[in-house]
């Protein structure tokens, strides 16, 4: 199995199927836990140094983050409704806690912060929506912490790319720090199918191939893109959704084309 495709496990005693930290991943930034609860189940949880984006995939949850309540966070019944997440954000050295109300899904996405930005939930109305692509390139985006919006390094989307679609695509990378050009951000990418007995395939490449891997995912997974493009290809019948959490050492989205197959966007 590719050493970039993490699978979930049972859930431990706090609801932890995935946990992924920057020493797990052998990089700098990224943080990802995927953490499942039952209804009335609690997740507790504090950061000293680092700030958090705590996603509701799915289902609903009281937040308390510091001094803040939050009530009935989330509501959607699955990553596939067309809805937004419930999304509070968390600076560093601020406890939280989340209590499912129902069945919940949540995703507690992290990287190095700075005390400064206030506690908040994140509104719908903040979460702009997009349609990227057309044909079998489109593709549905949510974002939910844009560059636009108070973090010091986290970046955090979703994206749904309907069955038989390609995504992230065509292939891009964000691996390199040149000014205007491109940034440096690692990636990680929460896989979900639907129906969920489906599969889908991640490629993660450079140009020299020094890194070159195709990865199968299926529900639930996670994808670690540490550098190099990284498209997404949904087969007939399965829609995929995934969640993207990215950072590095500056907080701005600009990626570079892989400059083979660039010539599609100039049609």
């Amino acid at each position: 199995m590719s050493h970039l495709r993490v699978r979930p496990a049972p859930p431990d005693t706090e609801g932890r199927v995935t946990v992924i930290t920057p020493q797990s991943a052998g990089w700098t930034y990224v943080g990802f836990t995927l953490v499942r609860l039952d209804a009335g189940q609690t997740y507790h949880g504090h950061e000293e140094t680092r700030e958090t984006c705590l996603v509701i995939v799915s289902g609903t949850a009281n937040i308390a983050a510091g001094t803040d309540h939050f009530a009935a966070v989330g509501g959607r019944r699955s990553a596939f409704e067309d809805a937004p997440p419930g999304a509070v954000f968390v600076p560093p050295a601020t406890a939280y806690a989340v209590t499912s109300m129902d069945a919940v899904e949540l995703a507690i996405c992290t990287a190095p912060g700075q005390v400064g930005h206030a506690v908040r939930q994140i509104a719908a109305s903040d979460m702009s929506r997009e349609v990227r692509g057309q044909g079998t390139n489109t593709r549905y985006i949510r974002n939910i912490l844009p560059q636009d919006r108070p973090a010091h390094s986290l970046l955090v989307v979703e994206v749904v790319t309907p069955a038989g679609h390609w995504s992230s695509y065509p292939p891009h990378k964000h691996d390199s720090a040149e000014p205007e050009l491109e940034t440096q951000l690692e990636e990680t990418y929460y896989h979900r199918i639907d129906p969920p007995q489906g599969f889908g395939f991640q490629r993660v490449y450079t140009d020299d191939r020094s890194l070159d891997e195709a990865v199968l995912v299926e529900d639930g997974d996670v994808v670690l893109v540490p550098r190099g493009y990284h498209p997404v290809g949904a087969p007939h019948g399965y829609s995929l959704y995934y969640l993207n959490v990215m950072a590095g050492p500056e907080r701005r989205w600009i990626f570079r084309n892989d400059p083979q197959h660039e010539w599609m966007l100039k049609g």
